[in-house]
């Protein structure tokens, strides 16, 4: 039987209670990777892409679901800054794991702007897509905006990612 590949790409600017929600309805697949963006395809301002990824790995610790992965795949077929393609993603991962059947997560907003994506009509024919909004209506945003007013974020991501957001003076938006 063929093995089930997840692939969940968010900024992770910062992961928050809301990305959670999305990845324990993935529990059934046996691998999930968390891809943070290297370089927004639409410009998006963030943290640095090392930060991010340490973000991550916290996020993934805490919550402790077997099937979690953090990729840096972004960051090892990235040309310099160049903005990096789900398409481009989705065919790397392919080749990387030629034995799973690929299903590429969205989350609501990407959803709602998925004909925007180079090749989304290629990507829809070749692989899975999955719109999964979350369950918990956090984002990023709010955690960013909270931090901004010297508020607590405790209630709206992990309690190692809030540590570092709190504590750690490299993790300023």
């Amino acid at each position: 039987m063929q093995q089930t590949l997840a692939v969940f790409g968010s900024a992770f600017n910062p992961p928050s209670l809301g990305h959670r929600s999305v990845l324990e309805r993935l529990a059934h697949y046996d691998k999930v990777l968390l891809l943070p963006s290297y370089s927004h395809a639409w410009g998006k301002t963030m943290l640095d892409y090392s930060l991010r990824c340490q973000l991550v790995s916290a996020f993934i610790k805490d919550i402790a679901q077997s099937n979690l992965e953090l990729s840096t795949l972004e960051q090892e077929i990235a040309i310099d800054d160049e903005a990096i393609t789900t398409f481009a993603v989705l065919e790397e991962l392919e080749k990387r794991f030629p034995e799973h059947q690929i299903t590429f997560v969205v989350g609501p907003d990407n959803f709602l702007n998925f004909g925007k994506f180079y090749m989304s009509k290629e990507i829809l024919s070749r692989w899975q897509v999955l719109a999964c909004p979350e369950t918990l209506p956090i984002r990023s945003t709010l955690i960013r905006e909270k931090l901004a007013k010297g508020e607590n974020i405790c209630e709206l991501t992990t309690p190692s990612v809030s540590q570092l957001l709190m504590t750690d003076e490299r993790y300023q938006f």
